[in-house]
């Protein structure tokens, strides 16, 4: 089972197979049959997969909820996770802000849960994905601003 990030956009994002001589370049893909559920979060006409330099999600920073609530982010890592994080933070936001839309959604969930409403909305900007601290909250939608 794997963490998968979501992103609405206005336009459709350049579709590309994840490469694992290449895994920087994330991969974008149409939504498969059974994420089609998803589509109802989303107020943006299109809505695709983004994978990680693993493929699927997992290797974007995320947390998971527990006991109904998100824990505290403590923030310890060994450095090569450390270093995962900032190569798939750089990416996502280059992804995006190349995208050339001023504002995009995100939703990050496990896979077998695409049906699965967002726990909370936030409101951030694209810049923040970059801060060390930000973490992908399971179940939380996103709106991101992309004004430079």
């Amino acid at each position: 089972m794997c963490f998968m990030l979501y992103a609405g956009t206005d336009r459709p994002l350049p579709r590309r197979e994840w490469n694992k001589d290449a895994p920087a370049e994330l991969g974008v893909w149409s939504l498969k049959e059974g994420e089609a559920l998803i589509l109802e979060f989303f107020s943006k006409p299109e809505v695709q997969n983004v994978g990680s330099t693993t493929g699927c999600g997992c290797d974007f920073p995320f947390i998971m909820r527990g006991n109904g609530e998100w824990p505290w982010w403590d923030g310890c890592l060994e450095p090569d996770q450390i270093e995962s994080e900032r190569i798939n933070r750089e990416a996502l936001v280059g992804l995006l802000r190349s995208s050339g839309e001023t504002s995009v959604e995100l939703y990050g969930i496990w896979y077998n849960k695409c049906a699965e409403e967002p726990k909370a909305v936030e409101e951030i900007s694209l810049d923040q994905i970059l801060n060390s601290p930000f973490r992908f909250k399971e179940q939380c939608f996103y709106r991101v601003s992309n004004k430079s």
